[in-house]
């Protein structure tokens, strides 16, 4: 017995270092990455579906893959904004599908997926970037507005997973984007409802990303986008002087490049990288400190937008 414990052990320690020394050269090559420029895929021919398309970082993301030679699926509850973005990218000479979809109705999810399925084909890649905020005071914010913004910023996204994965794992075959939010690793005052849907959303990609590899997916890539405030009505109104709000057509050309260099995890900007790592292991009281010196904790008492799919 004592020489089985033995060779248990031999081998565990054996493991280990393997382990360890396929995390170090991990590291290294993440490291090159900085230097080397990353080999760019293709992403022409390929269906694109968008949520939240019709106007927003959504439009700009729609309108960069559409320049890429992708067909796009365009979904948003606003019929208006969705058809102006499907017809930018006609002028444009590029392929575009308008389909109003209330994402936070699954039958609704369910039902126009097989339209587009019948109409335009598999969906080879999903961006899932709808959203809302409310902006309100935790015990101000009704709970219809609660349960809204739980709906559309993460419940939507398992019904959209559901609905297009099977087809991508039959083909081995597919890219998963979700727009999440910086606020899905740290959180803020006056964000509760926010914060608990992009931790969601965070948390859905994560896991997902993981059972993939462990399952042996190897033809399906993801993608988790987590921006500082975008400069756009979602959150009007508010401002912090060290960091004024990210340009949408920058953060929809990282997006696009992060999806055509697979890149895993991007968030902007890069400074905003130290937010999780210092929040894992200074004191609460210290990251409170940190927050209300850079203007954090009051950063929403000038917030003037509204409830809003963008």
């Amino acid at each position: 017995m004592a020489d089985r414990h033995q060779k248990l052990s031999v081998h565990n320690l054996l493991d280990l270092a393997i382990t360890l020394f396929k995390t170090i050269y991990l590291l290294f090559i993440s490291w090159l990455s900085f230097i080397v420029p990353a080999v760019k895929k293709s992403v022409a021919g390929e269906i694109v579906l968008v949520t939240g398309a019709g106007s927003g970082i959504g439009r700009l993301i729609s309108i960069n893959f559409a320049k890429q030679g992708s067909t796009l699926v365009l979904w948003d509850i606003n019929k208006e904004g969705n058809d102006e973005t499907a017809e930018q990218i006609k002028q444009l000479g590029g392929k575009a599908h308008s389909y109003v979809v209330d994402v936070t109705k699954k039958e609704d999810v369910y039902r126009v997926a097989k339209q587009v399925t019948q109409e335009v084909g598999d969906v080879t890649i999903l961006v899932n970037n709808a959203g809302v905020v409310n902006g309100r005071r935790f015990l101000d914010c009704p709970d219809e507005l609660i349960q809204r913004t739980i709906n559309v910023n993460a419940m939507a996204y398992f019904w959209t997973l559901r609905a297009f994965l099977p087809s991508m794992i039959a083909k081995n075959h597919g890219h998963i984007v979700s727009i999440s939010s910086i606020m899905g690793s740290v959180s803020g005052p006056r964000l509760t409802d926010y914060c608990a849907s992009k931790y969601a959303t965070v948390g859905l990609h994560e896991s997902l990303a993981l059972e993939l590899l462990a399952e042996r997916v190897t033809g399906i890539h993801t993608t988790l986008v987590q921006p500082y405030q975008i400069n756009t009505g979602l959150f009007a109104g508010v401002y912090v002087n060290l960091f004024p709000p990210l340009d949408p057509q920058y953060v929809a050309d990282k997006t696009l490049h992060a999806v055509l260099t697979n890149q895993k995890v991007i968030i902007l900007p890069k400074l905003m990288y130290l937010l999780p790592f210092l929040k894992s292991w200074l004191p609460f009281e210290c990251t409170v400190s940190l927050a209300q010196g850079m203007g954090f904790l009051d950063a929403m008492d000038s917030f003037i937008g509204h409830q809003k799919q963008v």
